[in-house]
């Protein structure tokens, strides 16, 4: 028979995370009421093969037809290889892969079936997070803010702090731990900081046949470009204020400006862009954080690193300094965010996502009766 999601105290739910990196899926389980973390359980990693990558990659940008649908299969059938071992939680929560996010033109898309995969799963599974977000008028991104503000309180922060997620594309979360809700006006501010490992990542395959700059190997050889930085400091994102979201391919056009660039120093040039949002983006912290906690797959490159901490005026830690894991934190987020969408909480608000007022996103599939 189907499972009934408890509606108080804290339960077991795994979240799943493929971001626009496409490296693959990470699952992690967490204990939580949807309020504050009780402890965090098992995680693994499922890492797309190069033959599902290029499919997924196929679809970028794309919002039906073939490609989508194939992208979809792909994407169904790494989840539930992924999510099967942990069919004992009480829900899961799904992102689904981005496809394409145009907010303020087309909406949101995020490929995968939540439904199906609850079936086959026999597990609730919370879905399709950004949607409802879209139509009331917001970015449907960042969402892993309000998780960022339990990781806060989790770990015993006293001052603001902020979050930044190097992903594909570069988020940050300033919180003030000492606001108790996440959707109260002076809680939080989050929003997309620019380009981070996708541009790179997208060079490296391109010219080296490579899935990433490890350890920031070629950048650390080159010399970064300061008229490409220029320009792409000029482009008119960086003006706008927060909140404010960009899809993966946004800034498509970066890698075009290191064209005529050796690798080193192209990969040297598309890292410190990065670098450069970043600090950028730190100027709309409404007070300076204490320090910057960097999750995603961006911390572990050295260089980009250094880089945020020449830049910055606080200091610049991997989560892990904190005692949180950095490669599995928005899955993670997608665990708590599932609790909170099966409870009737926000999942956002007008300083994350820009939306007029605090909503929760997110479909709930229960199992069909066996």
């Amino acid at each position: 028979m189907s499972r009934a999601i408890a509606k108080t105290g804290t339960v077991r739910a795994a979240g799943a995370m493929s971001g626009t990196s496409l490296d693959g899926v990470d699952v992690a389980v967490l204990e939580t009421d949807g309020c504050t973390i009780t402890r965090f359980g098992p995680s693994s990693y499922r890492a797309y093969s190069d033959a599902e990558r290029a499919v997924i990659a196929a679809a970028l940008g794309q919002w039906s037809g073939d490609a989508v649908e194939a992208a979809a299969r792909v994407v169904d059938a790494a989840h539930f290889e992924a999510l099967e071992p942990y069919r004992d939680v009480d829900l899961m929560g799904f992102h689904g892969q981005t496809l394409a996010h145009a907010p303020r033109t087309h909406g949101t898309l995020q490929a995968g079936d939540g439904a199906l995969l609850a079936d086959r799963l026999s597990v609730p599974v919370v879905w399709d997070f950004r949607t409802a977000d879209v139509e009331l008028g917001g970015e449907g991104a960042p969402l892993a803010p309000f998780f960022h503000h339990a990781c806060a309180r989790y770990i015993g922060e006293a001052a603001p702090v902020a979050f930044l997620n190097l992903g594909g594309v570069g988020n940050l979360t300033w919180v003030d731990p000492a606001v108790t809700a996440p959707d109260a006006a002076s809680a939080l501010l989050a929003f997309d900081t620019g380009p981070a490992n996708a541009p790179v990542n997208d060079l490296m395959q391109a010219r080296l046949g490579l899935a990433y700059d490890a350890d920031g190997a070629v950048a650390r050889r080159g010399t970064v470009e300061m008229g490409a930085l220029e320009l792409f400091l000029a482009e008119p994102y960086f003006a706008r204020m927060p909140p404010k979201s960009l899809d993966r391919n946004d800034f498509a056009e970066m890698v075009a400006l290191v064209n005529e660039l050796s690798d080193a120093d192209a990969a040297a040039t598309l890292t410190a862009m990065c670098a450069a949002g970043v600090a950028e983006a730190m100027q709309h912290c409404p007070v300076p954080p204490a320090r910057l906690l960097v999750t995603g797959g961006g911390r572990h490159n050295p260089v980009l690193m250094q880089m945020l901490r020449v830049s910055l005026e606080c200091p610049v830690l991997p989560v892990e300094a904190v005692g949180l894991d950095g490669d599995m934190l928005e899955a993670q987020a997608f665990a708590f965010l599932a609790v909170r969408v099966a409870r009737g909480m926000s999942t956002s608000c007008a300083r994350t996502t820009g939306v007029a007022a605090a909503v929760g996103g997110g479909m709930i599939s229960i199992p069909s009766a066996e």
